[in-house]
Parts: C-alpha cells; structure tokens; sequence
C-alpha cells in the first residue's frame, strides 16, 4: 500500500499533534520546497533518508514495440533519487524480517 499525502497529514495530526490545517500547510510546505529547489536545478539532500538530483537523459533510439519501427526518444530531464545508507539499512532489516 502506497504512503500518500493524506496519510503523512493525519500521521502529523495523530503522532506531533498538529491540528490538521497545520499538518496539511506542513506537508503541502515540504513537497513544494522539494519541487522549488529541483526547478532550479539544485540537488536535495535530506540526511539518513537520500539524495535527490536531476540528470539530463541524451537523445537515444527507441522502437515501436508494435512495429519495430525506430523512433528516436528525445532527450531529457529526469528527477533521480538514490537512498542513503541509513535508509537502505533499514529497509534491508525490513524486508529480512519478512521472509
């Protein structure tokens, strides 16, 4: 099950105890700080948790998967995320437990 927007705000509301317009206003700040320094073209590193940073894609070849047909696929700006140690460790420790 996915994480979403509205469970981060009631999990604010439930565990800080902001009421619900704070933790609203809180998560809607956080993502649009995210989104404001990724459009200016600045990496984003959040400690224990990762890195998030654009790349640029070159232009590459592609095919129609119906026809064959090549295609070129133009280049682009991507958002990349790569997890930080701690993240990893935990997420590992996680998925160990479960098997």
């Amino acid at each position: 099950m996915a994480l979403t927007k509205a469970e981060m705000v009631e999990r604010l509301f439930d565990e800080v105890g902001l009421n619900k317009r704070e933790a609203k206003e809180f998560v809607d700040t956080f993502f649009d700080l995210l989104r404001d320094a990724l459009e200016q073209g600045r990496q984003i590193k959040l400690s224990g948790f990762g890195n998030f940073e654009l790349r640029c894609k070159n232009q590459r070849p592609g095919r129609n998967p119906k026809t064959g047909e090549e295609i070129p696929i133009s280049a682009r700006t991507v958002v990349t995320f790569r997890s930080g140690q701690k993240l990893k460790e935990r997420v590992d420790a996680y998925v160990g437990s479960r098997q």
